[in-house]
């Protein structure tokens, strides 16, 4: 499920957003948890959660009075394609450059 009312680079190219996913690989973490983290208000930090959900990258659960806030992998999926993609080109010609060098070492 991609969402689209983000960019993911977007989303990915600012230093707190970023700083949020980290937080969110050690623990699930409420939003005032969160936000404790920062030296940003909670509304700033509350905007920024709501563009990692929207683009996917985060969900929220709600626990009784409380949301949770946890990494989401499909949200990882546009990146990883991306990134599979580049990495893909780069072995492929540098598989060929190695093919090329081993021609010229043999001349």
């Amino acid at each position: 499920m991609t969402h689209t009312q983000y960019d993911s680079f977007l989303a990915l190219a600012d230093k707190n957003r970023r700083e949020i996913l980290m937080l969110l690989t050690k623990e699930k973490s409420s939003i005032n948890t969160l936000a404790e983290s920062f030296k940003i208000s909670r509304p700033a930090v509350s905007k920024h959660i709501k563009v990692l959900v929207d683009t996917g990258f985060i969900t929220i659960e709600e626990r009784g009075r409380e949301r949770l806030c946890s990494l989401n992998s499909q949200g990882f999926e546009e990146i990883q394609s991306w990134i599979n993609h580049f990495e893909k080109f780069w072995k492929q010609h540098l598989s060929s450059l190695e093919v090329l060098l081993k021609k010229k070492g043999k001349e």
